[in-house]
């Protein structure tokens, strides 16, 4: 018998002990679902694909008073290893249900890599976590985290004039709600001008109230826990449901072969189709949580499909 096939109650404690919880203060199916990310993530990195190459060490940056409120920069490179000025930045949002992730483990290894290496200033951001924080709130870390980025735009050698958003499940919806709802850029004091794309990665939660009803009982603790039982406040974070004109200009959406998540997907292809904005969604192979772990950890690598994908988006929506 396999062994996550007999892991116990005692097993789980000491992974849920390792990401930061215990059995007082979690179910025990989110126990299991964070029990079924690692072996996900385990099986993935173990599949041969090609380890990430070592990054350079990034700058920190802190843009809020909370711990959480964080990010790194990686600096883009020219052809010959040289810092570059004026380059395009990506802001990736890692995932993890809004209640646990971070920068520094759940982005994957080739980005950081990948992007600066392509000539793109790269940041990949922490921000604050249910229950300590809202959905509402994570939004607007998003928002201040780029504020935090363009005000130091010459420092950093960035043109803020090209900035992609990208995030991966959870970061996936709020990337995709930051470039929907304008409310939380202009909190910051920014506008959908000061954002030239999004790319929305492997979400399953575009229309909160239809994945609640439609998604089964696995992730249910989860969505209660981010979105609560208000109609009106589910209806107003679905990045979907706020699609309407205006929005960010243009959004790649990436998914692998999750039921629900290809469902939320074509969902708000169309949704942003009828109001006005360019949109393209590309699909990828993998299955369940696997699959979800994998379009993450690997997009970056040249062996991965999805990655040509995004770079040819990417120098589009750049225009380099």
């Amino acid at each position: 018998m396999r062994k996550s096939a007999i892991l116990g109650l005692g097993g789980l404690a000491v992974i849920a002990t390792a990401m930061g919880t215990t059995i007082a203060d979690a179910r025990e199916g989110s126990l299991r679902e964070m029990l079924r990310q690692r072996i996900a993530e385990r099986r993935m990195g173990a599949g041969g694909r090609t380890q990430a190459p070592q990054a350079g060490r990034p700058q920190t940056i802190s843009y809020g008073a909370d711990p959480l409120q964080v990010l790194d920069f990686w600096p883009a490179q020219t052809a010959g290893g040289a810092t570059r000025t004026g380059a395009p930045l990506i802001v990736f949002v890692h995932g993890g249900g809004w209640k646990r992730g971070s920068k520094d483990n759940a982005t994957g290894g080739w980005k950081q890599v990948h992007y600066p290496g392509l000539g793109y200033a790269y940041a990949s951001i922490n921000y604050r976590l249910v229950p300590q924080a809202t959905v509402e709130q994570q939004g607007a870390d998003v928002a201040a985290a780029l504020k935090a980025l363009l005000d130091r735009a010459p420092q950093l050698g960035i043109d803020p004039r090209r900035v992609v958003l990208m995030g991966h499940s959870a970061g996936a919806h709020l990337v995709a709600l930051v470039g929907t709802d304008e409310q939380y850029l202009r909190g910051a004091g920014l506008s959908f001008r000061d954002v030239a794309g999004v790319v929305p990665i492997d979400g399953a939660a575009y229309d909160v109230p239809r994945q609640i009803a439609e998604g089964g009982r696995f992730m249910q603790d989860t969505y209660a826990q981010a979105f609560g039982t208000d109609p009106a406040r589910q209806q107003a974070l679905s990045p979907t449901l706020q699609a309407m004109a205006p929005n960010a200009p243009a959004f790649l959406l990436l998914h692998v072969q999750r039921q629900d998540g290809v469902a939320q997907a074509k969902q708000l292809e169309a949704a942003l189709r009828r109001g006005g904005t360019t949109v393209e969604r590309r699909d990828f192979p993998g299955q369940g949580l696997q699959g979800h772990a994998e379009i993450n950890r690997s997009l970056g690598d040249p062996a991965y499909a999805a990655t040509p994908v995004v770079d040819t988006w990417l120098k589009q929506v750049f225009g380099a």
